[in-house]
């Protein structure tokens, strides 16, 4: 690959690390301690500070801004990082902050992702691999997000949510708690509807599996009984399901803010997959 290109009215620190094609655009601020892999590209007028390292072939918009100190009054200017992985995308006027050493010093952007226009993503977030955010998507900070998973334009992310591998969380919803893998949530406050159905179709998953999901997810969910018990028995009935086990170690998993179930108002949406 070539040497990097940068636009002359780009201001490029001294320490910065580029890799080979590398393209830095116009008005563009890259930190002194910035790594910017291979083919990295920054269009115009993004600030990449902090100890900042975006993976190769990654593709940042105008006005992002990426490392810039957290927004939590504890910081005070530690040499706290944040990655981003291969290939990302990350569209005009989203924020990301670095991580804090009350959180783990690290906020994690992983590869594939695309982060939508004015997403943020605060300090100490840890994002999978393969994840959509949509327009308007704002995370608190410690948010974690599984693999594959989509959140919906304008939806907003309690700080400590977790959210599971191949998840969907709707448009303009609130989550407060963790929402499982394969789940989808609807809301404000957000309630567990149903499976990401048209999301596993999508990502391979076959009939048999689906219907195993299914089955475990209806007698987890919407069985008689204490939930704890429920747990018990899909752990107990299913323990060779590496899919459904996935499923019941993220509801044991200790967690700050609990999961989100499905509603039992009489108006509450049917089980069924509402997710992309």
């Amino acid at each position: 690959m070539s040497s990097p290109h940068i636009h002359p009215t780009a201001l490029v620190a001294a320490g910065a690390t580029l890799g080979a094609g590398v393209t830095i655009g116009p008005f563009c601020q890259v930190g002194p301690d910035v790594t910017l892999h291979d083919g990295v590209q920054l269009l115009s007028h993004a600030v990449i500070d902090g100890h900042t390292e975006i993976g190769a072939g990654a593709l940042i918009y105008p006005f992002v801004t990426i490392g810039l100190a957290p927004q939590d009054l504890k910081y005070k200017g530690e040499p706290t990082r944040t990655v981003i992985g291969p290939r990302t995308q990350i569209r005009e006027h989203a924020t990301i902050h670095r991580g804090t050493v009350t959180g783990t010093g690290i906020t994690k952007i992983g590869a594939d992702c695309l982060l939508m226009a004015v997403t943020h993503v605060a300090h100490d977030c840890d994002i999978g691999n393969g994840v959509i955010c949509a327009n308007n998507v704002v995370m608190g900070g410690h948010v974690t997000i599984g693999d594959n998973a989509v959140i919906g334009g304008a939806a907003a992310l309690h700080q400590f949510v977790r959210i599971g591998r191949c998840a969907m969380v709707g448009g303009v919803a609130g989550v407060e708690a963790d929402v499982i893998p394969f789940g989808s949530v609807l809301g404000n406050r957000a309630r567990l509807v149903g499976l990401n159905i048209i999301g596993l179709k999508r990502r391979g998953f076959d009939s048999a599996a689906r219907h195993r999901i299914r089955s475990a997810y209806r007698r987890l969910f919407l069985g008689p009984g204490a939930f704890a018990a429920r747990l018990a028995a899909v752990r107990a009935d299913h323990a060779a399901d590496p899919l459904v086990m996935e499923i019941v170690a993220f509801a044991e998993t200790p967690s700050k803010r609990g999961l989100v179930r499905v509603s039992r108002t009489p108006d509450a949406e049917p089980d069924e997959a509402h997710a992309a």
